[in-house]
């Protein structure tokens, strides 16, 4: 159970709810100051004097004072309209993010919402009912208006949801619930679509995934290294000191203990190694892993600050003040999104080139041509290697910002925007396309540690190799390939590698 108190969620109770579908519940302390806001935001209503978003129009079409008995209509007219999505469904985990967000802004207290409403919310994600959202509709800027208004068109009894991943009109699967629909009033309608949720959310999954997969990067990197005969003494806590950057020393102190008592490596640390230096994407693992690992560690702080905000426009303030605010600006969490592509981007390059090498029989210091059984009768794994260029190719691709491109809206009310949605959801493609590429770099240097039999590698790296074999027979003729990728590619995500 996670307690909405309206202050601040962290990070793990975003993953807890989302994805492994922990109940929510809104404190009695969070109700109570939702409903000494309501106080303010119903004087305002009943006042000559107009306030935007409680008695006026939305957008550029603020100017027009809404009289009380349209401005029911006025809520649902907002939702409808707004809810202008299209494209295929998000992911149920990205619906319940941004529902979970929303319900923690609006139990901040500082968007004028009913205690009702905020409690409809917790009882929609604690039903399992997902809104059905579409890919476009969010320029991250004024909120992701789009894919928020598809939600609170589900509140309202409208518009499609999915229970049990099956897809049904939002009323019946209300009614199945138990669950009134809402009919909103006054400032309810812009209090729930004006926030930054649906691109924090996926910021924070993403960098839930990219904690497990920049350790497994380290760990496909070692296991490279040991297939390729290369050293470990360039891992040294006394060089990496020298460049005295946290992530790197991370990396660096990791791929040590993962190669530690390596008979691979043992053997070639004589006098005759005529090693000298190895190629950079085994050497400077540490310095691009550990860099990526660095940049993870800001974007953190910048989401810990958003899991923090209230963001509405126009907010309620505890004195009763309603003020007009660009807080909504999605900006920085649009440039942390585009922040972390790159970094994904290069640590996929450089497992991709790791790969390469353990395929060439001329860098890859006795290895058989792509790991073949009976090269020229068998490939081995020189297919594998063009899936992961052409993921790494995209992911070049995706590394460009989508912050950049602001696009005017709203008859130039609007007239910049974040694009914070578009960087998200290009993020989650690239997080997805990492995870093949160490998958593919996981199959195959485990295959490459096999064909160094009879030395044996690190236990460690043979503890990698060995969770691989449940479900990848060791070396042999071709076989159907791509089953096996999915398989690694499943490993990689289970969180069961060392």
């Amino acid at each position: 159970m996670v307690v909405i108190d309206g202050g601040a969620l962290t990070r793990e109770q975003v993953v807890a709810v989302v994805r492994d579908g922990a109940d929510v519940e809104v404190g009695a302390d969070a109700l109570a100051e939702v409903a000494k806001t309501r106080d303010h935001v119903e004087r305002l209503a009943e006042a000559v004097t107009p306030t935007y978003g409680v008695s006026t129009g939305f957008g550029a079409l603020a100017t027009r004072h809404i009289p009380p008995d349209r401005r029911a209509a006025l809520q649902r007219s907002l939702i409808r309209s707004h809810a202008a999505g299209a494209g295929d469904p998000v992911e149920t985990e990205v619906v319940r993010g941004l529902m979970l967000l929303r319900l923690r802004t609006l139990a901040s207290g500082r968007t004028g919402v009913r205690p009702e409403t905020v409690e409809a919310l917790a009882f929609l994600l604690n039903a399992g009912i997902t809104p059905v959202v579409h890919e476009y509709g969010s320029l991250g800027c004024s909120g992701d208006l789009a894919p928020l208004s598809a939600v609170a068109l589900a509140l309202m009894g409208e518009g499609e949801v999915t229970v049990d991943g099956r897809r049904t009109p939002a009323r019946d699967a209300l009614y199945e619930a138990g669950i009134e629909p809402l009919e909103l009033a006054e400032k309810e309608g812009l209090a729930l679509v004006n926030g930054t949720d649906g691109m924090l959310g996926m910021l924070v999954l993403a960098l839930h995934d990219l904690h497990r997969l920049l350790d497994i990067a380290d760990l496909t990197a070692a296991m490279s290294v040991e297939a390729l005969l290369g050293t470990d003494r360039v891992f040294a806590a006394d060089l990496q000191a020298l460049r005295p950057h946290p992530g790197q020393a991370v990396s660096a102190a990791r791929m040590t203990a993962l190669l530690a008592g390596s008979a691979i490596m043992d053997s070639h640390r004589g006098p005759d190694c005529n090693r000298v230096q190895d190629a950079y994407s085994l050497r400077c693992a540490p310095q691009v892993h550990g860099a990526a690992r660095d940049t993870v560690s800001y974007v953190e702080t910048v989401a810990d600050r958003e899991l923090a905000a209230a963001i509405d426009n126009p907010v309620v303030l505890p004195d009763g003040r309603v003020e007009s605010n660009g807080n909504f600006h999605g900006a920085p969490v649009a440039y942390t999104l585009d922040f972390l592509a790159i970094p994904v981007a290069d640590v996929a390059g450089m497992a991709e080139r790791r790969t390469d090498r353990m395929l060439d029989a001329n860098r890859s210091h006795g290895l058989p041509p792509f790991l073949a059984a009976d090269p020229g009768v068998d490939s081995g794994h020189m297919i594998a290697q063009y899936t992961q260029a052409a993921i790494v190719s995209e992911l070049k691709r995706l590394a460009v910002p989508a912050s950049v491109d602001s696009i005017p809206s709203s008859a130039m009310q609007e007239d910049h925007v974040s694009m914070g949605w578009s960087a998200a959801r290009k993020l989650r493609r690239a997080v997805d396309g990492l995870t093949t590429v160490l998958a593919i770099e996981l199959l195959t240097a485990a295959r490459a540690l096999d064909l160094r039999a009879p030395l044996t590698p690190a236990p460690a790296t043979a503890r990698a190799v060995a969770a691989l074999r449940e479900t990848v027979p060791r070396p042999g003729p071709d076989r159907h390939l791509a089953p096996e990728i999915a398989a690694a590619e499943a490993l990689v995500r289970s969180g069961d590698l060392p």
